[in-house]
């Protein structure tokens, strides 16, 4: 295949995808399930995802293909004792927090400029906050400070997204880092694309 034939975008979410994956598998492989492990580049992938593929299976097979690896990893090999069967109580959630985040992408940078990203980097961790935390609600997730379950109420609904926040804000620190990555790295291809072609 000559370098005219390549879809540029296709290859970086290929070459990123790895790297995603082990990067969330070695930050998420500490027991303690710190906020740090929030820190992945899965959230950017989505994005980038939705922006690049958007009219296209591919948008959401890629993100949530890496997801379901690196929580079988962290389930199955690093984090037993948070596993309910392959993965975890509620993993659906999360899921389809990714599913509205490639949305986000394919909303929100139809056009890659800096304001875009940002703008969809912060939306998607509200989403992602939102969705996957109200699971983690829902399922009877462990309160931090009972170490019991949420309660189903109120109050077990609010202690539920306040301590959230600290993984809420690693999520958008990592998206906005790493969709600095994934789209800076696109722009490079396509650059070098276009050189090569004159």
């Amino acid at each position: 295949m000559s370098l005219k034939n390549l879809n540029p975008q296709f290859g970086v979410l290929l070459l990123f995808i790895l790297a995603a994956g082990v990067i969330r598998v070695v930050l998420g492989a500490d027991a303690s399930m710190s906020p740090i492990a929030m820190f992945s580049p899965l959230g950017a992938m989505a994005l980038f995802g939705g922006s690049t593929f958007a009219k296209s299976w591919k948008a959401f097979v890629f993100p949530l293909l890496a997801l379901f690896l690196s929580d079988l990893v962290l389930m199955q090999v690093f984090n037993k004792q948070y596993a309910q069967g392959l993965l975890y109580s509620g993993w659906y959630w999360t899921y389809l927090s990714f599913v509205l985040i490639v949305l986000v992408g394919q909303v929100m940078i139809k056009k890659i400029a800096v304001g875009n990203i940002v703008a969809a980097s912060i939306v998607a961790a509200i989403v992602h906050w939102v969705v996957s935390d109200f699971g983690v609600w829902i399922a009877g997730g462990t309160d931090m400070t009972t170490m019991q379950p949420y309660t189903k109420n109120m109050a077990g609904f609010i202690s539920c997204y306040a301590q959230a926040i600290p993984y809420m804000r690693f999520f958008l620190a990592g998206t906005l880092i790493y969709s600095a990555v994934f789209f800076g790295g696109l722009v490079l291809v396509q650059g070098k694309k276009l050189r090569t072609a004159q």
